[in-house]
């Protein structure tokens, strides 16, 4: 039987080519590394559910994108159905920091009228003797746009659980104070199956002994 979820919200995950958008996915849905990682092509699809409270759980649909210029026709479509975003950079790659200015910007443009809660990632943080992009740069930018800041690696597990939870819940307090809806014709936030009663095991075990005095 399928878990109980309050919420299902679609996430995408986008940067340049190599950032390692594939790896990240990975790690958080199936936990594990992969050595080698074929290029995507167009769009993949990943899923999983998180407890952002114990008892509530969300949904999340995300969506692997092509980073390739030529995909991006493609992954575009996928901008305006999504609720949150982990937009990736590689912390030895500067130029896919540069680039990060030119995600936004597409974004922007095709994600209306619906909006993105995007926390901006700096992977591949287990390269730090690598390093082209400094901590404090890629924070004053991520501040610029409004958005979180965080260092992750796919292949030492740093910060995986926390970019993608530390998403969720940013976006699960916008819905609650209503600042996200749910509507028609946008599969960004869908209602999940949330039943009447809800009982903790530890409730159930209480009323079991009960039953048997």
């Amino acid at each position: 039987m399928e878990a109980i979820w309050l919420y299902q919200f679609r996430l995408i995950v986008i940067g340049d080519s190599t950032v390692g958008k594939s790896c990240l996915i990975r790690r958080f849905t199936e936990g594990r590394f992969a050595q080698v990682s074929d290029p995507t092509v167009g769009v993949d699809f990943f899923s999983r559910l998180v407890e952002i409270e114990p008892g509530k759980r969300i949904k999340l649909q995300i969506w692997d994108t092509a980073g390739q210029e030529r995909f991006r026709s493609i992954t575009r479509a996928y901008y305006r159905n999504s609720v949150g975003g982990l937009l990736l950079f590689d912390i030895t790659n500067r130029r896919s920091f540069q680039n990060v200015h030119e995600w936004l910007e597409e974004t922007k443009v095709h994600v209306q009228p619906y909006q993105i809660v995007f926390v901006l990632v700096g992977h591949k943080c287990d390269l730090d003797t690598q390093r082209q992009v400094t901590r404090h740069e890629a924070e004053k930018l991520a501040a610029a746009y409004g958005m979180k800041y965080i260092e992750t690696s796919a292949r030492d597990a740093i910060n995986v659980e926390k970019a993608f939870t530390d998403l969720t819940r940013d976006i699960y307090e916008l819905v609650k104070k209503g600042e996200i809806t749910i509507q028609e014709g946008w599969e960004g936030v869908k209602s999940g199956f949330v039943p009447n009663v809800v009982h903790s095991s530890e409730e159930v075990v209480k009323s079991e002994r009960r039953c048997l005095c």
